[in-house]
């Protein structure tokens, strides 16, 4: 069933009044993939504008929190904890990304692991879009979630 469009089939927020807090996390995964050069600026620290890595791992941390500002039904969370893995991978060649979501609440984070994911990417790509725009952003998916009544979830 989906939740989100009552019985005359219009746009609803979810009510989550009535479940219970839980314990809730996420995990997001998601990738840059770029030209051997251009990862060598990431590698070697000689982008002009900066820590490509440290700046997305801050603009993701950043998304995040800002999720039910973007997503039109989703609910603004406290979250507990934000983390974001952001790895130079020769064989891609390009950025591995990973973020983790936690939080206690009524409902699950889910979609503030994903828009981390996405805004990172993004964030790379803008960084370095002076020295290349046939970067390619893709793989963002969910890895894993846990907590609330549907319980754990892992990608196969």
């Amino acid at each position: 069933m989906l939740t989100h469009f009552d019985a005359e089939g219009r746009a609803q927020m979810v009510d989550v009044s009535g479940k219970p807090v839980t314990d809730r996390v996420a995990v997001a995964e998601g990738h840059v993939v770029m030209a051997p050069e251009t990862l060598a600026h990431v590698v070697q620290g000689t982008a002009r504008k900066g820590d490509v890595l440290g700046v997305a791992r801050l603009a993701g941390i950043m998304a995040a929190k800002k999720t039910s500002d973007l997503i039109p039904l989703c609910h603004p969370l406290p979250i507990t904890r934000v983390t974001l893995d952001l790895v130079a991978d020769d064989a891609l060649p390009g950025v591995r990304i990973v973020a983790t979501v936690k939080t206690s609440g009524q409902t699950g984070v889910e979609m503030e692991a994903l828009t981390a994911v996405t805004v990172a990417a993004l964030t790379v790509y803008d960084m370095l879009k002076a020295v290349e725009k046939g970067m390619a952003i893709g793989g963002i998916r969910l890895l894993m979630k846990e907590g609330g009544k549907s319980g754990r979830y892992a990608a196969p």
